[in-house]
């Protein structure tokens, strides 16, 4: 069952790369890097917790800085 949710995370991490708009991208990257942050936890990975939390942080930070400047 844990191995399905690294595969799920897997694939729609990859799935990221084929939307067509960077908000997109990143919202997607940001549900696989959560779902990767899951899988870590549970099979006790801290490596994969850590890496996909920058991940996360990473596209939230600057989807939000292009949300800025879109408002400026």
């Amino acid at each position: 069952m844990i191995e399905y949710l690294g595969w799920t995370a897997t694939a729609v991490f990859v799935a990221s790369y084929f939307c067509a708009r960077p908000s997109a991208l990143k919202r997607v990257q940001m549900v696989g890097a959560l779902m990767w942050v899951a899988y870590g936890l549970l099979i006790g990975a801290s490596p994969v917790v850590a890496a996909n939390l920058l991940v996360f942080g990473a596209a939230a930070w600057t989807m939000s800085a292009e949300l800025t400047e879109s408002t400026d």
